[in-house]
């Protein structure tokens, strides 16, 4: 018996938007402030960059890899079910990552807690599209995204505070008493759902016969070989056998799910034939650029904010507030922009701004000024991606089949943490940081300025290819809410 669509001017209405909200918002917090954290997790824990890089990168490739597994499952399963296993299992990955006593336990609690992410991040949404009624679906949504932005933005005040003032274990163990606070909602007021017509067709059948566990794991295993590669070479060497193993593996798990996915036709976690649009990918290669230079550029702001220039983790955090406004009050206009003269002008402006951002703030040095020396480039880098994120996102969703559309968002959500998972990976061992490195004031400048010229120069990439390869969609998606597009290592999530 199919349960009654919620209203939002109910309790019940309220009760189930205040159990997404407060989810998003646990993993909100954990993307804005964990990179802030870095440097004294690193110090506590006598971490070389290579568990800085894996701190960001366990979590991003469990996410990157299973995130559209997580969605499938609550459509299979039940909706309301998956979220809560999510949100119970990202919470205990969450208090073991605040009790990690070393690198390892603290890289191991990531990749648990990305698994849990990879359930409750697609679930959030989906309770609430699956449970309110047609008339007040959209209000629901628009609300959430309106709320789970205050907390985006709140995040680097909370974070930075909580680092500064007790330890960066808090910006986990906080978690906890939200996740209390989001079962006993959902499980008052979040109504069960599947896909319950697909489940009588024949066709499901087979889907179901056919889930595909095997292209999720493919996936997770060609971005952990290739992961792992980048980020151990600077140790072993290029032509260590553990490093050329782990590149050979991705590469092969890559080949394989290809292959697999391929095989698999419609049935598959990815449908090859969307690829047969141009459109299609030449914005998930834009996508992968954008975000690996986003990713990189605040993997090392974090870090060189506190460890050259003197600011305190809170100070850190409220630097990148103006790029979270500008994206929250910005991406309805872009949106709207883009839908009246195409995505090509805002896709190709936005890098190039954005860039120009990055370039200012190579300059930053020890006893910087945050409004004459870092307001500037954070603003114009804002701005930028400001006018990239609805865009884009609209444009993936026009650019294949209404009945594709969930697979193309969340691929295209998967190929932005693809992105921030490769630049976290590969940018230290481009510019030359190893070891304790990013302790040592010289030798992170130097690393610093080299990764701000790499990430400027992805943009323009990026840039290039929007002016070259995007048009207007044969049809235009409605514009999408800012929150739903940014990944979650990034400030601003989804």
């Amino acid at each position: 018996m199919t349960a009654p669509a919620l209203r939002i001017g109910t309790a019940s209405g309220r009760g189930a938007l205040l159990a997404a909200v407060l989810a998003s918002g646990m993993v909100f917090l954990d993307s804005t402030v964990v990179n802030v954290a870095l440097p004294r997790l690193g110090a506590e824990l006598d971490a070389a960059v290579s568990g800085l890089q894996w701190t960001i990168n366990g979590y991003a490739l469990m996410l990157a890899a299973f995130v559209l597994l997580g969605g499938a499952l609550g459509d299979r399963f039940g909706r309301r079910r998956i979220f809560l296993l999510g949100v119970v299992w990202f919470t205990v990955a969450s208090l073991l990552c605040g009790l990690a006593q070393d690198t390892g336990q603290l890289v191991a609690a990531r990749f648990l807690q990305g698994a849990g992410g990879a359930l409750l991040t697609p679930g959030s949404l989906s309770v609430l599209q699956a449970s309110f009624h047609p008339d007040d679906r959209g209000k629901a949504i628009g609300a959430w995204s309106g709320l789970s932005g205050v907390s985006t933005a709140l995040g680097p005040f909370v974070g930075g505070w909580l680092i500064d003032t007790l330890s960066w274990r808090w910006i986990f163990f906080l978690n906890v008493p939200l996740a209390v606070l989001v079962v006993l909602a959902a499980m008052r007021w979040v109504p069960e759902s599947r896909d319950e017509d697909a489940s009588r067709t024949e066709e499901a059948g087979r889907r179901r016969r056919h889930f595909d566990v095997l292209g999720a794991l493919l996936g997770a295993v060609a971005l952990a070989g290739v992961t792992y590669a980048l980020i151990d070479a600077p140790a072993r060497g290029f032509d260590s056998a553990p490093v050329l193993v782990a590149a050979a593996v991705g590469v092969l798990g890559a080949i394989a799910f290809v292959l697999v996915e391929r095989r698999r036709g419609d049935t598959a976690m990815l449908p090859t034939g969307l690829f047969t649009s141009r459109l299609f990918s030449a914005l998930n290669v834009f996508t992968v650029v954008v975000y690996a230079a986003l990713s990189g550029f605040t993997f090392f702001l974090a870090v060189y904010l506190q460890n050259v220039v003197g600011w305190s983790a809170l100070l850190t955090g409220v630097a990148l507030l103006p790029m979270t406004v500008l994206l929250l009050v910005g991406s309805p206009r872009a949106g709207a922009l883009s839908a009246r003269i195409g995505p090509r002008l805002p896709l190709s402006v936005g890098p190039a701004v954005a860039a120009a951002g990055l370039l200012l703030l190579r300059g930053v040095g020890p006893g910087a000024s945050y409004w004459r020396d870092v307001l500037p480039g954070v603003a114009l880098f804002g701005l930028g991606l400001t006018l990239v994120v609805a865009p884009l996102t609209a444009s993936v969703l026009a650019a294949v089949e209404d009945r594709f559309a969930g697979v193309a968002s969340g691929f295209n959500n998967a190929a932005s943490r693809a992105g921030g998972l490769l630049a976290v990976a590969a940018l230290p061992l481009l510019v030359g940081l190893s070891g304790t490195g990013y302790e040592q004031s010289a030798e992170l400048t130097g690393a610093y300025r080299g990764a701000m010229l790499w990430c400027a120069g992805l943009l323009l990439a990026g840039a290039a290819l929007a002016a070259l390869l995007v048009h207007r969609p044969p049809r235009e998606a409605p514009p999408s809410q800012p929150c739903q597009s940014l990944p979650a290592s990034t400030p601003p999530k989804r």
